[in-house]
């Protein structure tokens, strides 16, 4: 094992997950060193994480698939407690199909029309001591952002104004507007940073019980798929890629996922396409709608969040607050910088956090930053909170009791640059985010069905175990078409 896997390899993301390390030898991987090119070890890190996700599922539907009617464990087929490292499915993880999922949005294809993934002002632009990066692709961030900066919509306008101001400057009056930017960081300069060490002193995967609720009883399941989540209620309160990801593949494995978006919050129809399969979409306020939410968390076995952390809380929707109204709950957190430090409020996207944390930096050149070949922190923290998620009801099988997980961009892309082994830049272009394919051909992991907003083309499920699903059992629905309700 090299010291690069030791650090960033599956071991420690199921480490991170208290998983049972004889576990382990349950997973085989299809390495192929040509996809995810990068500085990094990116390849490592989603490999790790989508390996850490799969087993985690096999662990649960071995679980599963051992109990009787009653929920206990059949005797004679399974030791009474924990399925053993025989009973659970064997995990196979391909690098081909991970490098391709990690880049789903870019091989999405709706009657033919490929996505626009960043809006012209979302970008990174000069300032007269650095670089900044902006993010304004939903439009209540756009119109922030110039307000900040008091410009028209006209990137000459923009690119002027920056220019004369310096990164920090740009990065502390955007976020006073509520808009994002943030100052291009060396690794060094953002160890340096209070959020840094903040998000250092936290394990990459926060876990714990919130009370004392009697343990899960596991129904049993079938194994034609074996679905490990099947029946399990999940309340998708997330947006963009890392959450929907956690709860797209949530749904894959067999829940009932219900997705909760504010209708006064705009959504990019392509962007809920591409993480919406398996799931149901519905509009509710909150505050308005505040019995049909009750509703909803009286039956919730799941709650997944993905707000700004203590955006929620004000509504009573913290961990505590869901345990104690939803006893046996798990309650699955995420933020960009974690819910704590200075930067603990604010609001972030993957591609911020790889500039303010050194990512840009290292993947970069003297003349102009870079970027990982995916938005691997996004895609990667989805796939493990998924898994957190799975332990935490396997747990809870034992131990009882609600429970919480969390994590954040930011601890990821730590994770990444600890386990960092530069060797060297690669080839001209070679870690270009545009890369299509993120490296070799994505054709085998590809597939089309019809859907409401027509033929579409998507990348297959990574996550893979034997005997478990190969494709979600829907397509997605147009953003906010469904009913507030259990299916």
């Amino acid at each position: 094992m090299t010291d690069t896997e030791s650090r960033i390899g599956l071991a420690a993301a199921w480490s991170s997950l208290g998983g049972d390390p004889a576990l382990l030898t349950r997973v085989s991987t299809v390495e192929r060193p040509e996809v995810l090119p990068a500085r990094l070890p990116v390849r490592e890190l989603a490999r790790a994480c989508v390996g850490a996700c799969a087993l985690a599922a096999a662990e649960l539907g071995a679980r599963r698939a051992a109990r009787t009617p009653s929920g206990r464990a059949r005797t004679g087929r399974v030791p009474a407690g924990r399925p053993g490292v025989l009973g659970t499915p064997a995990v196979r993880v391909d690098d081909g199909a991970v490098a391709a999922a990690f880049v789903s949005e870019r091989h999405l294809l709706v009657d033919g029309r490929a996505p626009v993934a960043f809006a012209p002002l979302s970008r990174f632009w000069r300032t007269a001591d650095g670089w900044v990066r902006t993010h304004a692709n939903y439009p209540h961030h756009r119109a922030r952002l110039l307000a900040a900066l008091g410009t028209p919509e006209d990137t000459q306008a923009v690119a002027a104004a920056l220019a004369e101001r310096s990164a920090v400057e740009v990065e502390e009056a955007v976020y006073a507007s509520g808009g994002l930017a943030v100052a291009l960081r060396t690794p060094a300069q953002w160890a340096a940073h209070e959020q840094a060490a903040a998000v250092a002193e936290r394990p990459l995967v926060e876990r714990g019980r919130l009370d004392a609720a009697p343990a899960r009883v596991l129904t049993p399941v079938g194994r034609d798929p074996l679905l490990p989540a099947a029946g399990l209620r999940v309340l998708d309160l997330t947006r963009v890629i890392a959450g929907p990801v956690a709860t797209r593949t949530l749904a894959l494995l067999g829940a009932d996922v219900l997705r909760l978006d504010s209708p006064r919050l705009p959504e990019l129809p392509d962007q809920h396409t591409d993480t919406g399969f398996g799931k149901r979409s519905a509009l509710l306020d909150l505050t308005a709608d505040r019995d049909a939410f009750e509703e909803l968390l009286a039956a919730a076995d799941v709650v997944v969040t993905g707000y700004r952390p203590g955006s929620l809380d004000r509504l009573g929707l913290s961990a505590e607050a869901l345990a104690e109204r939803r006893p046996g709950v798990v309650v699955a957190q995420l933020s960009a910088w974690g819910a704590y430090g200075p930067w603990g409020d604010r609001r972030g996207f993957d591609s911020l956090v790889q500039v303010a944390t050194g990512i840009a930096t290292s993947e970069g050149s003297p003349e102009r930053p870079g970027a990982l070949p995916a938005q691997a922190l996004d895609h990667g923290t989805g796939y493990l909170l998924a898994a957190a998620v799975l332990r935490a009801l396997t747990e809870q099988a034992d131990e009882g009791g609600s429970r919480f997980v969390r994590l954040a961009l930011a601890r990821t892309a730590g994770w990444l640059l600890e386990g960092a082994a530069h060797t060297g830049a690669p080839a001209e272009g070679a870690a270009a985010a545009s890369a299509p394919a993120a490296g070799g051909s994505a054709d085998a992991w590809l597939t089309e069905a019809d859907g409401a907003q027509g033929r579409l083309r998507y990348v297959r499920p990574a996550v893979s175990f034997a005997g478990g699903p190969r494709d979600w059992a829907r397509p997605p629905g147009p953003w906010g078409a469904d009913t507030a309700r259990w299916g």
